[in-house]
């Protein structure tokens, strides 16, 4: 096999590429199976890709076509229901190792590494987009008015917000054109993704590894990535796709809504419009604000929170993570996913004032508690920087 890559340049290309990133790169030697959700998520977009491509060979993206376009792939096509569940499924499975891989990196502070947080975050978005315009495809009446929902967000654009939304609806309502847009959409996203990712990767080979005392990899000892961790990393992979497996092939159902079922009517709201379980969290913000301009800012903001965690959270001495550090981490992740869940839930009181409180709070961290830590952080550093001064003048 060996002698056969070495003769065709493109294939020899191909493998020292492919070997540098998954081979050849060096590793710090105290890497926990935390560090495994990115290779996880590497595997899902790969089977978003493959599955993705098959499916566009059957789907039709017309509104009089579509719903039934999905009802011929599950029933009529051999292994259709099956390649639909790997699909449909596959995108959950995604958007779980994407927010462990995150929660990591929060954890960890691993968004110190700037450029690499940076195109993370970017393919968080991409992935949040593209699961958005996927949804929209079956054209059941969850899809519709989750289309509805989420275009109109684009409103909160002064002057321009109505024309916003009119261009990307290609007319007056939500139509064929509409349609036709979202499925290019979601068809070229995820290779947008790809080159991100590989971005990312090259990223965090010139960089390294993140590690549990946050110091450089270079100060400390490694190994490589071939063969230790590649087995590690496949342990944790093999456990997580049983269980993608399981619920692909047993309970394929699982993460849809009956709704979506019934063909697109934009004539009869639905009594309870729900969003896929990884834009609850959003939806739970955006409609416990009162004000509708203000319920998409707050909505924007908890996404803009990413990109500013770099600058906002700054540590300029040196510190290991704290009891106290781990405990606002936490208490972030569950307030976000009791938002989630509130999303889920009927639009009554309490449940809208109490999102109305989870909201400010997450936000709270965000704008106002690490900000105040990195001023103290700074002030700290300023004063021992002045006494080491002293200290050196005096001597």
């Amino acid at each position: 096999m060996r002698i056969l890559i070495n003769r065709i340049p493109m294939l020899n290309v191909g493998f020292n590429f492919i070997y540098s990133l998954l081979g050849d790169y060096k590793v710090p030697l105290n890497l926990t199976y935390a560090w495994n959700y990115g290779s996880i998520a590497g595997l899902f977009l790969t089977i978003q890709l493959i599955s993705g491509i098959f499916l566009s060979m059957f789907y039709i993206p017309h509104i009089e076509l579509a719903f039934n376009s999905i009802h011929i792939i599950m029933t009529n096509i051999p292994g259709g229901w099956l390649l639909r569940s790997i699909h449909a499924n596959g995108a959950s499975f995604f958007f779980i190792a994407i927010y462990c891989h995150m929660l990591r990196g929060l954890y960890y502070t691993s968004y110190s590494k700037v450029s690499i947080w940076y195109t993370g975050v970017i393919i968080y978005v991409l992935l949040l987009a593209t699961a958005f315009l996927g949804y929209v495809l079956p054209w059941g009446q969850m899809s519709y008015w989750a289309a509805t929902v989420i275009t109109n967000v684009l409103t909160v654009f002064p002057v321009i917000g109505q024309w916003l939304v009119e261009w990307v609806w290609g007319g007056y309502a939500i139509n064929n054109a509409t349609l036709t847009r979202f499925y290019s959409l979601h068809y070229i996203l995820p290779f947008v993704i790809t080159i991100v990712a590989i971005l990312h990767l090259l990223l965090l080979h010139n960089i390294g590894s993140s590690n549990e005392l946050m110091i450089s990899t270079k100060l400390l000892s490694t190994i490589r990535f071939y063969p230790f961790h590649i087995f590690k990393d496949l342990y944790v992979i093999l456990f997580f796709f049983l269980i993608y497996l399981f619920i692909v092939f047993y309970m394929e159902e699982l993460f849809n809504h009956s709704d979506n079922y019934i063909p697109a009517n934009p004539l009869v709201t639905p009594a309870h419009i729900v969003p896929e379980w990884y834009f609850l969290p959003f939806y739970a913000i955006l409609r416990s604000i009162p004000h509708k301009t203000f319920g998409i800012i707050y909505a924007l903001l908890s996404i803009i929170v990413l990109f500013i965690m770099p600058i906002v959270h700054r540590k300029y001495i040196y510190t290991i993570i704290t009891d106290d550090d781990r405990s606002i981490i936490w208490f972030i992740v569950l307030n976000f996913v009791f938002l989630g869940y509130l999303g889920s839930q009927t639009t009554e009181s309490p449940l809208i004032e109490l999102g109305f409180l989870l909201t400010h709070i997450h936000l709270f961290f965000f704008f106002i508690y690490y900000p105040l830590i990195s001023i103290y952080s700074f002030i700290q550093y300023y004063i021992l920087k002045k006494i080491s001064t002293y200290k050196f003048a005096y001597l």
